[in-house]
């Protein structure tokens, strides 16, 4: 559904312009109507360096698989490596495509990384037997190639994720969760009044057990992709306390706030990846625009996402229209088919190189908003959707009658028939879209009421509840110490304090929830979003346990 005015408290804040960060580019050019590779340095600390392989097939037929072989100079190693199975024979490398990139479709590209030490430039580069500069492909039957539904397998020399910047990684693989993912939102004006810093999220454990981070929000400006808050976003500077490395910014260097913040995290924690959230409640008003000219969004999107000054940090985007063909804080009418073919565009500008991902409405009422729009036909060029299973009721209706916000089962007495998560995943899946390409949601949070006399839901009530940001919101870490859950209905829990009656999720709610998630062959879960959970992340600990 909505996540209200949690999506658009950003605070004003100075703006700067941050350096560029030009990245190094080492080897062959690409030559067109051949398949091609670029080798590009995108960091180098001295001791290592970290760089990309891109390729591009030029030729207009799908290519079906590549062996990409170079060597290295003398004293020059790969280190690590990720997206790609690699061999070593002295200092001879043969670099494969993965079971899940086994096609390259004509004019997209891929690309793979690698951490390494010592000489480079790559020499006697070829791929599929021609020289890297260009040549033609061997063969091919047209598929679509898709990113990874799992994280990289490690293989030899060291097949990880990600290149390091300053502290070693503390951790080489992703969680232990069965290859569902968990996925958590951070909001970019969390560092203001919150002071919900990237810190954070390493020191609640929270990193640990994530598989992706959602950056929210990008704006949509005009029809395209712009930024939300450039001061929070790459420009605020961070004390050695608040640094994620115990590093302080410094006054002159070329990226600073969140981005930078993620960056040194991603390389703490190789497997995390990043993905740069579009639009929410507050900022989907420029889909509309956008949904008129889909190629000139994406290109816009494509060169905000790839901008680089903070090249490395983000993994993806992700979509928040809310709401396509129908009202959020505003009314689209640009038809059923519009949202689809916002997404196409988006994939046909990124290639396969990064994920596409969308949080879509979870109304599972009959002739709802998810009736409203072609979801399903967006599916093949998405890695996932996350419908917004939480916000279903609150004190956006005053009087009531209170009920779960987030309701995993419609029970019986539910105040609209639909409103729950079984609902939306239910007819989601009937539409076509796969299990393993929905994930469900969770709300880090709960809503309530004030005004309220009856204990059991379907009361009535006078407003809403009195919350430290927001009336009729509170986070758990808040409501598990001054309103503790006393029951249960739809799979969550609730709770009546004096006059106020509050929905949240708990651990043990959490735990049902993602039982059901594995029930349905679900990939996964997300939340909305960090700073609501305690210190030493309860609830992410009860979604990546629940998941395994």
């Amino acid at each position: 559904m909505k996540r209200s005015v949690r999506n658009g408290l950003i605070v004003a804040a100075a703006l700067a312009v941050a350096g560029a960060v030009v990245p190094i580019v080492t080897s062959t050019a690409n030559a067109a109507g051949n398949l091609s590779a670029t080798f590009t340095v995108d960091q180098d600390w001295g001791t290592g360096w970290g760089a990309t392989y891109k390729i591009t097939n030029g030729t207009s037929s799908t290519v079906n698989g590549w062996t990409l072989e170079f060597d290295l100079p003398a004293g020059g190693q790969i280190t690590s490596f990720w997206d790609a199975d690699v061999t070593r024979t002295g200092q001879h490398y043969v670099a494969k495509n993965k079971s899940w990139a086994n096609t390259l479709a004509a004019g997209a590209t891929f690309s793979w990384g690698m951490n390494g030490s010592g000489a480079k430039p790559p020499t006697n580069c070829t791929i599929n037997g021609v020289s890297c500069s260009g040549g033609s492909p061997t063969t091919a039957p047209p598929t679509t190639q898709k990113p990874p539904t799992t994280p990289p397998v490690t293989t030899s020399p060291t097949s990880t994720t990600k290149p390091p910047t300053t502290p070693p990684p503390t951790t080489s693989t992703p969680p232990a969760t069965g290859g569902k993912k968990v996925v958590g939102y951070f909001a970019e004006w969390g560092v203001y009044g919150r002071n919900y810093q990237v810190k954070n999220i390493e020191t609640s454990g929270s990193a640990a057990k994530l598989t992706h981070i959602l950056y929210a929000f990008g704006n949509t400006t005009g029809g395209r992709c712009s930024i939300g808050d450039s001061y929070a976003d790459y420009d605020k500077a961070y004390t050695a306390a608040d640094s994620v490395d115990g590093v302080a910014d410094t006054w002159d260097q070329p990226l600073r706030g969140s981005f930078n913040q993620l960056k040194k995290l991603k390389a703490m924690h190789p497997g995390l990846k990043v993905i740069w959230s579009f639009g929410g409640w507050t900022w989907s008003a420029g889909f509309t625009q956008a949904a008129q000219n889909p190629t000139a969004f994406a290109d816009s999107c494509y060169s905000l996402v790839n901008d680089p000054r903070w090249a490395g940090v983000f993994d993806g985007m992700d979509i928040d229209w809310e709401y396509p063909n129908a009202c959020g804080l505003q009314c689209d009418g640009s038809g059923p088919n519009a949202y689809k073919s916002v997404i196409a565009a988006l994939r046909a500008k990124f290639g396969s190189s990064k994920l596409i991902t969308s949080a879509i409405t979870a109304d599972g009422s009959n002739g709802g908003k998810i009736d409203l729009t072609d979801y399903a036909g967006a599916a093949a060029n998405l890695d996932w959707f996350m419908p917004m299973t939480y916000d279903y009721f609150g004190a956006f209706n005053a009087q009531g009658p209170t009920a779960p916000h987030s309701p995993l089962t419609c029970y019986s007495g539910i105040p609209t028939a639909g409103f729950c998560s079984d609902a939306a995943i239910q007819k989601l899946k009937s539409k076509g879209i796969p299990s393993s390409k929905l994930l469900l949601g969770v709300g880090f949070y709960g809503r309530g009421w004030t005004g309220v006399t009856q204990d059991a839901p379907g009361g009535t009530a006078t407003g809403a509840a009195p919350g430290t940001y927001e009336a009729g919101i509170e986070d758990y870490k808040v409501l598990k110490n001054s309103c503790p859950a006393t029951g249960t209905v739809g799979g969550t829990a609730y709770a009546k304090c004096g006059n106020n009656w509050w929905s949240y999720d708990t651990p043990s709610t959490i735990s049902g929830k993602m039982t059901y998630a594995k029930q349905q062959s679900l990939g996964g879960a997300f939340f909305w979003e960090l700073s609501g959970d305690t210190s030493n992340g309860e609830l992410i600990t009860a979604v990546s346990n629940g998941l395994k």
